[in-house]
Protein backbone atom coordinates (compact mmCIF):
# COMPACT_ATOMS: atom_id res chain seq x y z
CA UNK A 1 0.00 0.00 0.00
CA UNK A 2 1.12 3.35 -0.57
CA UNK A 3 1.88 5.91 1.59
CA UNK A 4 0.09 8.97 1.69
CA UNK A 5 1.30 12.37 2.06
CA UNK A 6 0.70 15.67 2.59
CA UNK A 7 1.65 18.52 -0.07
CA UNK A 8 4.08 21.29 0.77
CA UNK A 9 1.07 24.03 1.28
CA UNK A 10 -1.02 21.59 3.63
CA UNK A 11 2.48 21.23 5.80
CA UNK A 12 2.56 25.42 5.99
CA UNK A 13 -0.87 25.75 6.76
CA UNK A 14 -1.05 23.57 9.41
CA UNK A 15 2.41 23.95 11.29
CA UNK A 16 1.43 27.98 10.92
CA UNK A 17 -1.92 27.30 12.05
CA UNK A 18 -0.55 25.06 14.86
CA UNK A 19 1.14 28.47 16.77
CA UNK A 20 -2.08 30.41 17.36
CA UNK A 21 -3.73 32.08 20.48
CA UNK A 22 -3.06 30.18 23.74
CA UNK A 23 -0.33 27.68 22.03
CA UNK A 24 1.42 31.10 21.05
CA UNK A 25 1.30 32.65 24.21
CA UNK A 26 2.64 28.87 25.58
CA UNK A 27 5.49 29.32 23.04
CA UNK A 28 4.85 25.60 21.42
CA UNK A 29 6.55 25.56 18.20
CA UNK A 30 5.67 23.00 15.18
CA UNK A 31 8.61 21.13 13.81
CA UNK A 32 7.28 18.53 11.73
CA UNK A 33 4.31 17.52 10.22
CA UNK A 34 3.68 14.34 7.88
CA UNK A 35 0.62 12.31 7.26
CA UNK A 36 -0.66 10.94 10.52
CA UNK A 37 2.25 12.18 12.40
CA UNK A 38 3.31 16.13 13.96
CA UNK A 39 6.05 16.96 16.02
CA UNK A 40 6.52 20.42 18.60
CA UNK A 41 9.17 21.50 20.71
CA UNK A 42 9.22 24.04 23.53
CA UNK A 43 12.14 25.82 24.75
CA UNK A 44 11.78 26.50 28.53
CA UNK A 45 11.11 29.50 30.44
CA UNK A 46 10.95 30.20 33.75
CA UNK A 47 7.45 30.57 33.64
CA UNK A 48 7.56 27.40 32.11
CA UNK A 49 8.37 26.04 35.74
CA UNK A 50 6.38 24.83 38.77
CA UNK A 51 7.37 25.91 42.38
CA UNK A 52 9.96 23.37 42.46
CA UNK A 53 11.61 24.11 39.26
CA UNK A 54 10.35 21.15 37.46
CA UNK A 55 8.21 22.33 34.38
CA UNK A 56 4.90 22.39 34.90
CA UNK A 57 2.49 19.22 34.22
CA UNK A 58 0.13 21.77 32.19
CA UNK A 59 2.38 22.87 29.94
CA UNK A 60 3.13 18.93 29.02
CA UNK A 61 -0.69 18.33 29.30
CA UNK A 62 -1.35 21.07 26.65
CA UNK A 63 1.95 20.26 24.24
CA UNK A 64 0.73 16.31 24.59
CA UNK A 65 -2.82 17.61 23.21
CA UNK A 66 -2.59 20.39 20.72
CA UNK A 67 0.36 18.14 19.02
CA UNK A 68 -1.83 15.11 19.11
CA UNK A 69 -5.12 17.36 17.30
CA UNK A 70 -2.70 18.33 14.80
CA UNK A 71 -1.54 15.02 14.11
CA UNK A 72 -4.88 14.02 13.75
CA UNK A 73 -5.45 16.87 11.53
CA UNK A 74 -3.37 16.05 8.91
CA UNK A 75 -5.37 12.86 8.09
CA UNK A 76 -9.02 14.18 7.79
CA UNK A 77 -9.71 16.43 4.32
CA UNK A 78 -9.75 20.66 4.29
CA UNK A 79 -12.60 21.98 5.57
CA UNK A 80 -12.43 19.97 8.85
CA UNK A 81 -11.50 20.77 12.36
CA UNK A 82 -10.47 18.85 15.41
CA UNK A 83 -11.69 18.86 18.34
CA UNK A 84 -10.41 16.80 21.73
CA UNK A 85 -13.31 14.36 23.11
CA UNK A 86 -10.77 13.35 25.89
CA UNK A 87 -7.16 12.40 26.91
CA UNK A 88 -4.98 11.16 29.90
CA UNK A 89 -1.67 11.33 30.28
CA UNK A 90 1.18 9.61 32.37
CA UNK A 91 3.58 11.73 33.61
CA UNK A 92 6.59 8.99 34.00
CA UNK A 93 9.27 11.41 35.80
CA UNK A 94 9.86 15.03 36.25
CA UNK A 95 11.26 17.51 33.58
CA UNK A 96 13.68 19.97 34.19
CA UNK A 97 15.69 20.55 31.21
CA UNK A 98 16.06 23.66 28.98
CA UNK A 99 13.98 22.20 25.98
CA UNK A 100 10.55 19.49 25.29
CA UNK A 101 9.77 17.86 22.58
CA UNK A 102 6.71 16.10 21.73
CA UNK A 103 6.22 13.49 18.87
CA UNK A 104 2.24 12.46 18.20
CA UNK A 105 1.25 10.16 15.73
CA UNK A 106 -2.26 8.66 14.84
CA UNK A 107 -3.57 5.18 16.02
CA UNK A 108 -6.83 4.92 14.81
CA UNK A 109 -7.99 7.20 11.60
CA UNK A 110 -11.86 6.95 11.58
CA UNK A 111 -13.98 9.38 10.26
CA UNK A 112 -15.50 11.08 12.93
CA UNK A 113 -13.23 9.66 15.58
CA UNK A 114 -9.40 9.72 15.31
CA UNK A 115 -7.40 8.34 18.52
CA UNK A 116 -3.65 9.60 18.94
CA UNK A 117 -0.70 9.26 20.64
CA UNK A 118 1.70 11.70 22.15
CA UNK A 119 5.03 11.29 23.59
CA UNK A 120 6.91 13.98 25.10
CA UNK A 121 10.72 13.96 25.76
CA UNK A 122 12.86 15.87 28.05
CA UNK A 123 15.98 17.13 26.40
CA UNK A 124 19.05 17.13 28.56
CA UNK A 125 22.40 17.98 27.76
CA UNK A 126 23.19 14.89 24.79
CA UNK A 127 20.02 13.29 25.09
CA UNK A 128 16.47 12.64 25.27
CA UNK A 129 14.82 11.34 28.42
CA UNK A 130 11.02 10.30 27.81
CA UNK A 131 8.49 12.31 30.82
CA UNK A 132 4.82 11.93 29.45
CA UNK A 133 2.69 10.04 27.40
CA UNK A 134 -0.66 10.67 26.50
CA UNK A 135 -3.78 9.32 24.49
CA UNK A 136 -5.95 11.90 22.68
CA UNK A 137 -9.24 10.53 21.81
CA UNK A 138 -10.42 13.67 19.00
CA UNK A 139 -13.55 14.44 16.43
CA UNK A 140 -13.25 15.66 13.00
CA UNK A 141 -16.04 18.11 12.70
CA UNK A 142 -16.85 20.15 9.46
CA UNK A 143 -15.98 23.45 9.93
CA UNK A 144 -19.54 24.68 8.82
CA UNK A 145 -21.10 22.80 11.88
CA UNK A 146 -18.38 24.51 14.29
CA UNK A 147 -19.40 28.29 12.48
CA UNK A 148 -23.28 26.88 13.09
CA UNK A 149 -22.57 26.07 17.00
CA UNK A 150 -21.09 29.30 17.74
CA UNK A 151 -24.04 30.91 17.06
CA UNK A 152 -26.22 28.86 19.37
Amino acid sequence: MKAKKLDEERIRFLKSDYERGFIKYCKLKAVSAEWGKFGSVIHIDEDHRQQDGFIHAGVMATMADHTAGYAAFTVVPEGFQILTIEFKINFLRPAFGNILRCAAHVIREGRRVLVAESEIFDVRDDREVPVAKAMVTLMAVAQSQLKDSQHR
